[in-house]
């Protein structure tokens, strides 16, 4: 799978284990706790495997960008939040953001070489 797909992904899976959090109730809360964990088992496991091709920085910005630009969308759309001018404004500032780190990484990362290498 293309770098940049599973980083898109891994965002998405941030954003549902960020939602999911609440129903945890401070952790208390069994199942929802499990699913949470597991969301974001997913989500760190995609990013990880992203971060082989894609720079780390660029990466952590672009998976925390997704996930803050879909959390407070989704808020917004539940009415849990307010749709001020302001918010949105800064919501698109972070999507250009976004958008500006994928298009000065280029259309086609080149791998990286790992920092540090196993051997015996």
């Amino acid at each position: 799978m293309h770098a940049w797909v599973m980083l898109l992904i891994a965002g998405l899976f941030e954003v549902a284990w960020a939602l999911s959090m609440a129903a945890t109730r401070g952790w208390t809360r069994l199942w929802p706790s499990v699913l949470t964990l597991a969301l974001m088992g997913i989500s760190f496991y995609l990013l990880s495997r992203a971060m082989r091709t894609i720079p780390v920085g660029t990466a952590y910005a672009v998976w925390t960008g997704i996930g803050a630009v879909g959390v407070a969308s989704i808020a917004i759309w539940l009415g849990k939040e307010p749709a001020t001018a302001r918010r949105i404004i800064c919501i698109g500032l972070i999507v250009a953001g976004i958008v500006g780190l994928k298009l000065a990484n280029g259309a086609d990362a080149t791998p990286r070489t790992p920092a540090v290498e196993s051997g015996t």
